[in-house]
């Protein structure tokens, strides 16, 4: 019997809303005391998200501690810092928001990736009050660095870096130009998208949600302006049907379903899940069609994507929890190894030839560090050798698999190119693995 990992990352597809519907899933992220929580909180004012009461309850030595409004530990409260992942939600006439305020600190970058893994964009907020901004070119802090290779590890679609703390310098404008350009250069030489740009104040509120006109020689629209046009992230619907099973639920009535067989509820992967569709299940092999597909509430659906769903099939299949059940020229095939990038998050250190549990979809397997290939040098981008990879390290790894998988590289999919490591004596989520390069077993 396989515990849950008691730290859980959910690295799969963001979550999709109505038709009618735009919600978009943001994170802030950075280094420590860059003014995340102070962000978010402002935010939530100038949109009028918050309550008077609730403002009320957050205030210390007569003013407003935006930052309070997200902090909502007691530990963060008396620390100052942020821990734990923050989720607040808050709507404009263009559209919905929901908001995870991700932690700064180093030995929070688990719950960074947590937050990142399904998000639709990523506001990086940078400190201008920390760097010498008079010196070019000039140093980047190290956690904006990791932050920011992430969200690139992680295919985070809408990268916007926020420079924050800007009214409390000399010269706003040379500062911003400067670490713009640093950001920049850096971004250049990782390969990073970058969306956006914008000089902000999150305690002032200059270019937040209204713009503050010619600040920084700025003419651009403000932070809420540019989160109000950028895409959602689409489901994998151009790649074939794959759907994990999470949960095996028998009707009796045959009405609810067809000819009261049981019901496969899980969400959609990749593709789009139709009735009459043919389709096998891994890792069995057995075929099968869709007879019926139902909505979250059990109504009858003839097309589903990227969306909650239980399904029927046309005959009665052995089908449990952690299977996946795909379209018969899906094309995927059984996996026994696979190369991939790895974000270390235990404390003790990844070495090569150590046991995990490996959870992918709700499919739990054991898996074999088989080797380490390389560590990422965060400063130098570089590909150095390692032996280990300790905690908050990048890396290359090899893993081989007890029982095969179907995966596809992450950089096609976000879902079925992604799993988590766990230790299999204390049950703590120890990385986070992308998929490079798959190495087939067998055929389905």
């Amino acid at each position: 019997m396989i515990k849950q990992a008691s730290t859980a990352i959910k690295l799969s597809g963001t979550t999709l809303f109505g038709p009618h519907a735009n919600a978009m899933k943001f994170i802030t992220c950075g280094s420590v005391d860059d003014g995340k929580s102070t962000l978010i909180g402002r935010l939530l004012v100038d949109t009028k998200a918050v309550l008077q009461d609730h403002l009320a309850g957050v205030q210390r030595q007569g003013q407003t501690d935006l930052a309070l409004l997200t902090d909502g530990l007691s530990a963060e409260r008396e620390q100052g810092i942020t821990i734990d992942v923050a989720y607040r939600y808050f709507n404009t006439e263009a559209r919905k928001f929901i908001i995870g305020d991700a932690p700064g600190h180093e030995q929070y970058t688990r719950n960074m990736v947590t937050a990142a893994s399904s998000a639709d964009a990523a506001v990086v907020l940078v400190d201008a009050t920390k760097l010498n901004w008079k010196d070019t070119p000039l140093n980047l802090l190290p956690q904006t660095r990791r932050h920011s290779l992430l969200l690139k590890l992680l295919r985070v679609p809408s990268v916007v870096f926020a420079i924050n703390k800007l009214d409390a310098v000399e010269n706003a404008q040379v500062a911003y130009q400067n670490i713009q350009a640093a950001l920049s250069q850096f971004a250049k030489e990782a390969g990073i998208s970058v969306t956006a740009w914008v000089p902000i104040s999150a305690l002032k509120g200059w270019n937040v949600v209204d713009r503050k006109d010619h600040w920084c020689a700025y003419s651009g629209p403000s932070l809420l302006q540019i989160l109000e046009t950028l895409p959602s992230t689409p489901a994998d619907a151009d790649l074939a049907m794959s759907f994990p099973v999470q949960w095996v639920e028998k009707f009796h009535d045959s009405h609810v379903t067809h000819q009261g067989r049981r019901v496969f509820w899980g969400r959609v992967a990749t593709g789009s899940l139709h009735a009459g569709q043919s389709v096998s299940i891994f890792p069995s092999g057995q075929m099968a069609k869709v007879a019926q597909v139902l909505s979250s509430t059990r109504q009858d659906k003839t097309n589903v994507s990227g969306q909650s769903a239980g399904l029927v099939l046309d005959r009665e299949v052995d089908v449990s929890r952690g299977d996946w059940i795909v379209s018969s020229d899906s094309g995927l095939v059984g996996l026994s190894q696979i190369d991939a990038t790895v974000a270390w998050m235990d404390d003790e250190p990844l070495v090569a030839g150590r046991l995990y549990w490996a959870l992918h979809g709700h499919r739990w397997v054991k898996a074999k560090v088989q080797s380490i290939v390389h560590r990422l040098n965060i400063n130098t981008l570089a590909e150095e050798e390692a032996n280990e990879l300790p905690a908050n390290a990048l890396g290359h790894v090899t893993l081989t698999f007890q029982e095969p998988l179907i995966a596809l590289p992450f950089a096609k999919s976000r879902v079925l190119g992604a799993l988590i490591l766990v230790d299999t004596a204390n049950h703590k989520t120890s990385g986070a693995v992308m998929v490079n390069e798959v190495r087939p077993l067998e055929l389905l």
